[in-house]
């Protein structure tokens, strides 16, 4: 199946908000929902960098722990973001991401810490846990079964594009839970766009390397050796090649690095954000 260009994608996303009641007042919090894997029953969101009490900038909702934020802010943030989405007892679990190729089947409620071990995708179909990506340029991506009600989320970035996870993430619901990636609905959120996505020899290599419509995927070569990489359509064709219907697969008509002001963009902020840079975080659960 041929990737489609961006602007044809199917966008079925919502930008909402939500005032949530803090200690100093209320704030506003926005996030943005697809609404094809909403109507199908998994409650998801993805959020955005307004509204929260971290210093990066200041009133910003990082939801993610590192040296740059505290881990108080961070539990404050997650609550007004899960309070904002209706989710206030959602159990969720974020794993430790490393740009690896990893994943993880979450089997209990009560995961230690709730985080995942070293992983960069999970899956489970308990009720009553939201598994939860981080990112700030890379790629989340939800997905949902609407028939076994099993579902997945993603970190997909170059290197874990580059192997596949996406795809090797789908094998994980067809050969654990017997999921039909025909009834599968999938949400790819806001990311570094093709436009933005700038990558060296290196990475051009590799992906001329493992993927023979390379082509598509690597786009704009420049005369010092750079080039974009579409890091979406890259994705969307391995959900493609596991079989997903084009009409369930859902691309936000969000970037990460142009839409920096509603975003956070580790590639467009980190040189000049001595505290760090914010994470996004992009959340499902059965509702």
């Amino acid at each position: 199946m041929p990737i489609e260009p961006r602007e044809s994608y199917k966008a079925e996303f919502e930008l909402r908000r939500r005032d949530v009641e803090t200690a100093s007042g209320k704030v506003s919090i926005s996030y943005v929902v697809c609404a094809p894997l909403e109507d199908a029953g998994f409650l998801n969101a993805f959020s955005t960098r307004a509204g929260g009490v971290s210093p990066l900038p200041s009133g910003s909702l990082n939801l993610a722990e590192f040296n740059g934020d505290t881990a108080e802010n961070v539990l404050e943030n997650r609550r007004c973001f899960l309070s904002a989405i209706n989710a206030e007892r959602a159990n969720l679990i974020t794993a430790r991401q490393t740009h690896s190729t990893d994943r993880y089947r979450i089997e209990s409620r009560t995961q230690p810490g709730n985080v995942g071990p070293d992983c960069d995708a999970m899956t489970t179909r308990l009720t009553g846990v939201m598994l939860g990506i981080q990112t700030a340029d890379c790629l989340p991506i939800l997905i949902g079964d609407t028939k076994t009600k099993t579902m997945a989320a993603v970190h997909a970035g170059w290197r874990g594009t580059a192997g596949r996870i996406t795809e090797r993430t789908v094998a994980d619901l067809i050969q654990g839970y017997g999921v039909d990636p025909r009834n599968c609905i999938a949400a790819l959120g806001p990311a570094a766009c093709v436009e933005c996505y700038e990558v060296g020899q290196d990475v051009i290599g590799l992906y001329k390397k493992e993927f023979g419509y390379w082509r598509n995927l690597i786009v704009n070569v420049q005369e010092n050796g750079k080039a974009h990489l579409d890091i979406t359509s890259a994705n969307v064709q391995q959900l493609a090649f596991c079989g997903f219907s084009p009409d369930r697969i859902h691309v936000a008509p969000y970037c990460t690095m142009h839409q920096n002001d509603l975003f956070f963009s580790y590639r467009r902020e980190n040189s000049s954000r001595p505290l760090g840079v914010g994470r996004l975080l992009s959340v499902i659960s059965l509702r």
